[in-house]
């Protein structure tokens, strides 16, 4: 394949996502049922994916985690496409976590396009060749003489047609095609492919049918709430386990030991257990009960000399010192910004961020006879297994995960903490068990976006060239390098672009646990390097479009792979979001009002956005309108699904920065629910216009690269609105008044 996935963690290595894919793509299973086990009244499978039913009906298993981003519908439609069928006779089961047939399953780093977009196509067009196939045996004359029409094979010079329903069965004696063989249909005969589809479980959600973890019920289910320390990682020290137990309908309390160093971020080899106290009843809410009265006490923990104040305060003072490590240094920076017309120096602060999605972990797990069932809305089902595997002393093999709805993700469930722990509490307690965080373990006992600090300093020379850039960034890590989604690539844009470049890091310990969210990395450091390329557009008398197209420069593409920036790709969604927004009458605009532009490559994804703002002299912020120009290549899979990924990633970006941080003192977190880490209303979210640019380049995902361009956009408009930089997240609004 000549797709590569972002160098940023999220959740699945670099390693694990390549050891899925072969030089002809990705492994997948075209096994076909035994004759014998196809002879029953019901459906005949195909294939691992399709099954076919006597009345046409073609069930498509969908392999991957649904967690909003409407996967459970994209990745169906490009295996019907291939199969021919009528999308209104297509039903989609979940799949069950299966990487022997399925290979890799996981939601994240918007990967699921680009890996399936040619194997789920081929997976279609296997099946549709074996039904081509079985009429040709049937009717006595060559395959090439057939053709399909939706959900039929028709024989072309006689007319005679039969059902894919009356041919399923007569696959059990057609061989299965090599999926390299077959023909893929050209693009401009698409039916279903690149048409409007609503999410298949639309109806489903909208009635409150049986969808989520949270949703799931078991046989003499009982329920568990599991406390863990306010500081990360301290053990139990002490708890009145007797008074949880008298609790109405409290079952078991008991202390779970776990592993102080358990916080491994997604991916990573912890066990994932913390040390905690568990409490299981027979209702949810006798069980939280029972846990108020457990009079829990922790044992002193380092992490709790650590807060957002202190590290704000150390930023500092390793900004003014010498960098621990320099990771890109090109021409030379000191030079250039001596001899530079004018320079900007600049510091950008943001904070950690919870990812709290609005179903708050849980999971159901069933430990019988030495083996675990699991239902579970995580993002990455085979690593999970694997965890509870390792953590609970038993066989992979003797694990099953039942794959559930997500009600929201946003890198929060590649994680699998919620899981393992369900799975030992299940086991000590000796029945199927429901393990459901409150909001408040959620918000507190997350693997947090990592805050930062970058201090900056730019000089452009008399013509208002970029001529050098300094980038001190501090972050979190240790010798070893930085914590879970807390570094930067040396190729980070402007990198490549600035003859003077030099990118320094320092690290900061850290007792908290960091990991993937939407965008990982590029959720904020969009943020702070478009930010200041605004500011050195202004310091150069330039417009700030204008601007970017120049620094882009005059080369198609710029690095090797897998790093390569295609800057003629970003100019086109620039160009785009400037002739959308109306940029060149930005002038016109009433006082108070401005627009503001950003760019960012993420995700294999070209974005750029224009935001209008509104800002009255008491600093109040109203966000009028955005505009999103996006390149992802030349197919768009499903438009209304691609339409509502971007629009939900620009309102989560701007919900970054205008509302939401996590701050840490004596090493807990402080805020606790939606009171104190508030999410964008609707009322406050604006319209997002949308345009996808079509360029000749393989399709690519949708769910995160929309996100970080919103946020700098965002904050230049509101320079272009009031002259004040916005240099710290979130926004405080006292710091706009007039």
């Amino acid at each position: 394949m000549t797709y590569q996935p972002s160098a940023q963690t999220f959740g699945a290595s670099r390693r694990e996502i390549l050891a899925s894919v072969t030089a002809a793509g990705l492994t997948l299973s075209f096994a076909v049922a035994p004759k014998a086990a196809a002879e029953d009244a019901g459906a005949k499978a195909l294939n691992a994916y399709v099954r076919i039913a006597p009345d046409g009906v073609v069930t498509i298993m969908a392999k991957n985690p649904e967690i909003g981003q409407g996967i459970k519908t994209s990745l169906p439609m490009m295996i019907a496409e291939e199969l021919d069928v009528d999308w209104k006779n297509v039903r989609i089961e979940q799949a069950d976590n299966d990487p022997k047939t399925f290979g890799r399953q996981f939601a994240g780093g918007s990967m699921a396009t680009p890996l399936h977009w040619d194997e789920l196509r081929r997976v279609g067009a296997v099946a549709r060749l074996m039904l081509i196939n079985a009429a040709a045996q049937a009717w006595n004359c060559q395959p090439g003489e057939c053709a399909t029409t939706p959900g039929n094979v028709v024989h072309k010079a006689s007319g005679k047609s039969r059902s894919y329903g009356s041919l399923a069965l007569a696959c059990a004696d057609v061989a299965t095609p090599d999926p390299k063989s077959v023909t893929l249909k050209d693009p401009k005969a698409y039916r279903i492919v690149g048409k409007p589809t609503p999410q298949y479980d639309v109806a489903k959600i909208v009635s409150g049918q049986p969808l989520f973890g949270i949703d799931v019920k078991r046989p003499g289910m009982l329920y568990a709430t599991f406390a863990k320390a306010p500081v990360f990682g301290a053990k139990v020290a002490g708890a009145d386990l007797d008074a949880a137990k008298a609790v109405k309908g409290v079952r078991k309390a008991f202390v779970v030991d776990g592993d102080p160093n358990g916080l491994a971020p997604p991916g990573a080899l912890g066990t994932g257990l913390l040390p905690g106290v568990a409490v299981v009843a027979d209702s949810w809410w006798a069980a939280r009960k029972g846990r108020d009265k457990a009079a829990i006490r922790w044992a002193d923990h380092p992490t709790a000399q650590q807060s957002s104040k202190g590290f704000a305060a150390r930023a500092k003072d390793l900004a003014a010192a010498a960098p621990q490590k320099t990771t890109r240094n090109d021409g030379d920076v000191d030079a250039a910004l001596k001899g530079a017309a004018k320079t900007v120096e600049a510091a950008y602060a943001y904070p950690f961020l919870a990812h709290a999605p609005l179903e708050p972990m849980n999971c159901t797990a069933e430990f019988k006879d030495g083996k675990l069932e699991i239902w579970a809305p995580t993002q990455n089902p085979e690593p999970g297994r694997q965890l509870c595997a390792r953590t609970l002393g038993i066989k992979p093999e003797d694990i099953t995960v039942h794959m559930t709805r997500c009600g929201g993700g946003f890198g929060r469930r590649l994680g699998n903490d919620y899981m393992v722990e369900a799975a030992w509490i299940a086991r000590e307690a000796g029945a199927p068990v429901k393990l459901l965080w409150s909001r408040e373990d959620d918000i507190q006992h997350g693997f947090y976006r990592p805050g930062g600090f970058h201090f900056f300093k730019g000089g452009v020379d008399a013509a208002g060239n970029l001529v050098a850039w300094r980038d001190h960034f501090v972050t979190y890590g240790d010798d070893k390098g930085a914590a879970s989604s807390a570094g930067m690539a040396p190729t980070e844009f402007p990198s490549r672009f600035v003859p003077n470049y030099r990118q320094d890091v320092s690290f900061m310990a850290l007792g908290m646990p960091t990991g993937p969210m939407r965008a990982p990395g590029s959720n904020a450091l969009a943020w702070a390097h478009q930010s200041f390329i605004d500011e050195l557009a202004h310091a150069a008398g330039a417009d700030p479009l204008a601007f970017q197209l120049k620094l882009l420069g005059d080369k198609p593409t710029v690095g090797e792979a897998p790093a390569i920036y295609n800057a003629a790709r970003m100019k086109g969604v620039l160009q785009a979001a400037g002739e959308m927004s109306g940029w060149a009458a930005r002038g016109k605009l009433p006082k108070g009002q401005g627009l503001g532009i950003a760019c960012y490559y993420s995700h294999l994804g070209y974005f750029a956005e224009v935001c209008h703002v509104a800002v009255s002299p008491a600093g109040e912020i109203a966000v009028k309108k955005m505009w999103v120009a996006a390149d992802v290549g030349r197919q768009i899979v499903n438009p209304l699904g691609a339409m509502n990924q971007v629009q939900g990633a620009t309102i989560e970006g701007l919900s970054h920065a205008l509302y939401q941080q996590v701050t840490l003192a004596d090493g807990h977190v402080e805020q606790s629910n939606f009171t104190d880490y508030p999410l964008i209303r609707i009322d406050k979210a604006p319209p997002v216009e949308v345009k996808f640019v079509i360029t000749d380049y393989p399709p690519t995902g949708l769910g995160e690269p929309a996100l970080p361009p919103a946020l700098p956009a965002l904050t230049n408009a509101i320079f272009a609105a009031t002259g004040k930089r916005v240099r710290e997240l979130p926004i405080r609004p006292e710091t706009l008044k007039a």
